[in-house]
């Protein structure tokens, strides 16, 4: 008697381990990054869409009311009915709304002035690196003047010229940045310029642009990206300072740093929240991107994946 086999076929189609997966799964293997990067998530989604989840618009004056200010975190309104989760600053400001507000603010300084000293160093640090000669000659020295100031006194001084703004705030950071992703940029240039496909692209006759941007660029963006995710903590953090000095931000579009000064006066009336809030949600913003950079960095490394 012969068995007949009915079992259905295998139509499992493999998955294909493509380097974004892997990339996916080495990242995971970190909870406390994937906390850190959940987090992130969490704070850039509130930053865009402050406008919706605020209770309040702080900048609109007809929302304010300058009889409730310096409430307490739960404390009511005049009106008895509006309860302010995070308490009031000394305007009648909602804090919890200022604060959504602020931290819209500090990323898209600290986001928009690292993608742009990202590609200026990047562009500079790679002509340096492949041309060498004069060309990193000249870059190089004009980096190595500007990394041996403080970021902060060159920051002050471009402030101190230009005054508070948006737009300008991000260039003085873009001026600080730019010469460590240059030198990063170069280091990486040098080593990639004597691999066997730049002279094979050489060989071939293509020009030295085509070279540097098509060929040089992917091979030397690994450790760019580890510094530019750390850069933009650093930045944040440099923005939050200078608006705390008052040299950032204007009153009227006030960042994490800007409210942090905005309750200093009060901390020792026991206004704590006024300055404390701010404070903490600065605190985890930089916690959050420093997390997730140190992994990047892990993950990119291939030394260190191969300890």
């Amino acid at each position: 008697m012969s068995i007949v086999d009915h079992s259905m076929p295998d139509t499992t189609v493999p998955v294909v381990d493509t380097p974004l997966r892997r990339f996916a799964r080495d990242f995971a293997s970190s909870r406390v990054a994937t906390a850190g990067a959940v987090l992130l998530v969490l704070l850039i989604l509130a930053a865009i869409f402050a406008p919706v989840i605020a209770p309040q618009n702080p900048y609109d004056l007809s929302q304010i009311d300058i009889m409730d200010s310096r409430l307490a975190p739960g404390e009511a309104a005049m009106d008895g009915e509006t309860r302010y989760l995070l308490g009031t600053d000394e305007q009648g400001r909602d804090m919890l709304s200022a604060i959504l507000y602020g931290l819209r603010i500090s990323i898209l300084v600290g986001v928009s002035s690292t993608v742009i000293a990202l590609a200026i160093g990047l562009t500079l640090g790679l002509l340096a690196g492949y041309f060498r000669g004069r060309v990193d000659a000249v870059i190089m020295r004009v980096a190595d003047i500007q990394l041996s100031f403080p970021p902060i006194l060159v920051a002050l001084i471009l402030l101190a010229l230009t005054g508070p703004g948006v737009g300008k705030i991000i260039i003085a950071l873009v001026a600080v940045q730019w010469a460590y992703y240059a030198r990063t940029a170069r280091s990486a240039a040098l080593v990639e310029r004597g691999r066997e496909y730049i002279e094979a692209a050489n060989g071939l006759g293509l020009s030295p642009i085509r070279i540097v941007f098509r060929h040089l660029l992917p091979n030397c963006l690994p450790p760019l990206i580890v510094i530019a995710a750390l850069q933009v903590a650093s930045a944040i953090s440099l923005e939050a300072t200078l608006s705390f000095l008052g040299l950032g931000l204007p009153v009227t579009e006030p960042s994490l740093g800007l409210l942090i000064a905005n309750g200093f006066d009060y901390m020792m009336s026991g206004k704590y929240w006024i300055s404390l809030f701010p404070g903490l949600m600065l605190l985890l913003t930089v916690v959050a991107i420093n997390l997730v950079a140190d992994q990047l960095r892990d993950v990119l490394n291939p030394r260190l994946q191969t300890q």
